[in-house]
């Protein structure tokens, strides 16, 4: 069994294009992720998902692993699975090995959150994958269809993503005190046999609908663990976005 650290990491972006390649506090954003990532106890190897040579070339100048996969697949999870193949000479990747997805844009992630997502499916064999949620803050975050929310069961297990409100409160504002409204941070670990399985399926309705691949995990009968913590992650998503990162950079390595 290994534990793969994968950040999937593309050139373009409507708002941000170059994001990966954006210097902060004296290095590319994708220099700062894979620094973070580094940090986790759990992996074994963390490596880049690029389509772009450039990307590829920054990770590899500060000792990083990049791995060049197609720039036509379809999600960051395909590219996940890709990287892995081609690191491993184009073997697959083992059933029992697990794959920790990290998004590309967030060079402050807490390397703990990335431990105790691998520990969950390494020491629970009924999890196909586990993910993390943060407590909704604001009616405004429950209302905005730019935040997901997360139904969970009684052992913390995802029941649905949606968009919208959920659960409703039909009789009232709804008690974001009731630990009841999670938002979904956008960090996966799969179990490999499952993201076999998960690659070869088309999208489903659901996944159209609300445009959420984990749905199609779902949909497909997979188990999702759900960690909860209190970091809500900070995300580059835009120049000023960025800004403010670079901040909290400087001022953590003074």
């Amino acid at each position: 069994m290994k534990t793969y650290g994968v950040i999937p990491s593309r050139f373009g972006s409507s708002r941000f294009p170059g994001k990966p390649l954006h210097e902060m506090a004296g290095k590319p954003l994708v220099a700062w992720v894979v620094e973070a990532v580094k940090k986790a106890k759990s992996l074994d190897e963390v490596l880049v998902a690029t389509d772009d040579e450039r990307i590829a070339s920054a990770v590899r100048d500060r000792g990083g692993i990049a791995v060049m996969t197609p720039s036509s697949l379809p999600s960051g999870t395909d590219r996940v699975a890709c990287a892995a193949r081609v690191h491993a000479g184009g073997r697959d990747f083992a059933d029992d090995d697990i794959l920790v997805n990290i998004q590309g844009d967030e060079p402050l992630i807490d390397p703990r959150l990335i431990d105790r997502l691998a520990l969950k499916l390494k020491l629970d064999a009924r999890w196909d994958m586990a993910t993390a949620v943060t407590p909704v803050k604001s009616p405004g975050d429950l209302a905005a269809k730019s935040v997901v929310k997360v139904v969970l069961d009684r052992n913390d297990g995802a029941l649905y993503f949606s968009r919208s409100p959920i659960p409703c409160s039909r009789d009232g504002e709804a008690d974001l005190s009731s630990g009841l409204y999670v938002r979904h941070l956008g960090i996966y670990a799969y179990r490999g046999a499952f993201l076999k399985r998960y690659i070869s399926e088309p999208q489903c309705d659901l996944e159209r609908t609300e445009k959420l691949e984990q749905l199609r995990a779902l949909w497909m009968g997979a188990k999702i663990a759900v960690v909860r913590t209190d970091d809500e992650g900070v995300g580059v998503d835009t120049p000023e976005d960025a800004e403010r990162v670079e901040k909290i950079l400087l001022e953590r390595n003074r």
